[in-house]
């Protein structure tokens, strides 16, 4: 009885959180601008690379979760290496700082940023998007990176300088491989933020510099668009994607790690 209490709350709580999404998917492929289905079509995909805004927000929304990932995961790499060597105590401080945007909600940030920018009078637009994307993107590379540094062996970094190696053939091919989950795991975090992001990027942005998720949101301002579905379909696959990839990956290693 347990059991199937157990598997009913599990099937309602995956439903609550699904059912609209399914929805959603289901009348991008609805030939009407309606909310009753009148037929299978896929005329808002192909209206989607007609929309010369909608092309534009997926090339700067592509193109802020590229540059802002590889970024991040460099920063957020090199600043956990350093974390690790910190005391326990120096890290512990350091640790709960990083805390700190992981746990302010998304309008905080944005603001805070955006009184940044403007008190520095820095422009808005597509570096304001991608300084933003960073900020909120390299405490969740640190935390990826963090627990492989944790371990490993500390003293093989040291073994590998005392037979010659140079700090940057050691990181290469000593601490790199070691920690490259991690990263690898980071990356996909924080390119799935990014793409999904709306708050911050709402709040650091200029017009005519819009991600999609502001493009969608412009949109559903002037009513129901079938196109809204479309894109929504397409942001949730992407993200659906890279999880299911990260996901294959990280079970890969651990049998593999299990043998």
């Amino acid at each position: 009885m347990i059991k199937i209490l157990k598997k009913a709350y599990l099937g309602i709580i995956i439903l609550i959180i699904y059912a609209p999404i399914v929805l959603l998917m289901a009348f991008s492929f609805n030939d009407s601008k309606t909310t009753s289905w009148q037929g299978f079509t896929l005329q808002w995909y192909f209206d989607l690379f007609k929309d010369y805004q909608i092309k534009q927000s997926f090339e700067y929304t592509v193109t802020v979760a590229v540059v802002s990932t590889i970024c991040s995961v460099i920063i957020g790499t090199l600043a956990a290496i350093g974390i690790n060597q910190m005391t326990e105590w120096k890290r512990n401080i350091v640790m709960s700082v990083t805390y700190i945007p992981l746990l302010s909600p998304d309008i905080v940030t944005g603001i805070s940023l955006m009184m940044l920018y403007s008190t520095l009078h820095i422009p808005f637009g597509l570096i304001t998007l991608i300084l933003s994307h960073i900020t909120f993107s390299v405490p969740y590379v640190i935390l990826s990176v963090m627990p492989r540094l944790r371990t490993m062996n500390p003293n093989i970094y040291e073994a590998a300088l005392d037979l010659g190696a140079t700090p940057f053939y050691a990181f290469k091919h000593v601490i790199l491989p070691e920690i490259l989950p991690g990263v690898i795991s980071g990356a996909f975090i924080a390119f799935t933020l990014s793409l999904d992001d709306f708050v911050v990027s709402f709040f650091n942005t200029a017009s005519g510099v819009t991600t999609l998720s502001i493009q969608i949101y412009s949109m559903a301002r002037k009513g129901v668009n079938p196109k809204i579905n479309a894109i929504s379909t397409i942001v949730f696959v992407t993200i659906l994607i890279i999880l299911i990839i990260n996901n294959m990956r990280a079970n890969k290693k651990f049998k593999e790690n299990a043998k």
